[in-house]
């Protein structure tokens, strides 16, 4: 058994929830979409498919996407037995698929540079290596960062989270906010959990939840508009959600409505937190305002599950993105640590 193998066999006796794995020269994916009625694993045995599935959302979240580059420029290596260039393209057509997913991006061009610095008659085997070592470290970040940001979280807190920064949007453990809740949970801690139900793809509802169910976690679901009252009843102590790009300064780039939740959060002097890999610091960006953010097709907005749910000719906005000012962000979570501010020149540190 190869050593990609090895791992998916070691991994799946962990219990993880894999978003994606490999076995047997193929990938399978969970499509996210289907969740949580029912569990549907599509194989994908060429990389258009992966690049299609990433679009589609059947796989979403800034670490599964990230991870999606790894495997989706395995798999063209295995496809052409060790080609270097339909290896290279591959990772060309991946990176398309999500403007703002900076973690596939850093992944992809890692890869990239490998490729392009291997010799020819060993690439084949020191790429596949290389790979691996690469999914390996990212779980190992997600294990590290849930111990740092389990140190935040206070015995009786009750946690509010937005969208889904969990298990099958990262690498399978808890992804970035629910690593530190899972660990914080693992850690015995008294915690309850809102998740927001995240429109319009309502990720909160049926991920997060289904996740959060899965490992035992006491949660409640609300709506996006309630945290703000909750927050000043006194019902919630900590916010920490994901993150799929943190500026140079500490601005923060996340699902649409997290804004509006750190606006609550310091209105009512909850701290904030988002957890973060390194990977997904961008240091090209001066400030959030230098993002591009993507607009999805107004449709998503107008229907759901594929049913119409507004009057017909509904004009609908969705841009699936906002930007976080660093002043109202306590702390940013990553596996080397919890960064504070000020962001500009601590962010630095992480720099490589």
């Amino acid at each position: 058994m190869n050593r990609i193998n090895e791992l998916t066999q070691k991994w799946k006796s962990e219990g993880l929830l894999l978003p994606i794995w490999s076995e047997n020269n193929k990938l399978y994916v969970i499509d996210q979409r289907a969740l949580p009625r029912e569990t549907v694993v599509e194989e994908i045995t060429d990389v258009r498919e992966l690049a299609k599935a990433i679009k589609d959302m059947s796989i979403r979240g800034s670490g599964a996407i990230g991870i999606s580059g790894v495997y989706g420029m395995m798999l063209a290596a295995m496809n052409s037995n060790g080609n270097k260039e339909a290896v290279i393209e591959a990772g060309k057509e991946l990176k398309a698929t999500r403007p703002t997913a900076l973690n596939l991006m850093k992944t992809v061009d890692r890869m990239t540079d490998f490729v392009l610095s291997c010799p020819d008659d060993i690439f084949y085997e020191k790429f596949m290596d290389k790979a691996c070592d690469i999914l390996e470290d990212q779980l190992m970040f997600e294990k590290k960062l849930g111990e740092f940001g389990a140190s935040l979280i206070d015995d009786g807190d009750t946690i509010l989270t937005h969208c889904h920064s969990g298990a099958l949007a990262g690498s399978g453990f808890g992804g970035r906010a629910l690593s530190v809740i899972r660990t914080a949970f693992m850690k015995k801690k008294n915690i309850h959990v809102y998740t927001c139900e995240t429109r319009p793809y309502l990720q909160g509802a049926r991920i997060t939840a289904y996740e959060l169910g899965k490992f035992g976690i006491p949660h409640t679901l609300i709506t996006d508009g309630m945290s703000g009252y909750l927050m000043k009843l006194g019902k919630i102590q900590k916010v920490v959600v994901g993150s799929d790009r943190v500026a140079a300064n500490g601005d923060l780039i996340n699902k649409v409505g997290t804004y509006m939740h750190a606006m609550a959060a310091k209105e009512n002097g909850v701290p904030f937190y988002t957890a973060t890999s390194s990977h997904t610091i961008d240091f090209t960006l001066k400030s959030g305002a230098d993002i591009e953010v993507e607009f999805r097709p107004g449709n998503e907005v107008t229907h759901l599950n594929g049913q119409l749910i507004t009057p017909e000719n509904t004009q609908a906005l969705y841009p699936a993105f906002d930007v976080t000012p660093n002043e109202m962000i306590s702390g940013i979570i990553t596996e080397m640590g919890v960064i504070l501010k000020p962001y500009e020149t601590e962010l630095l540190k992480l720099k490589y």
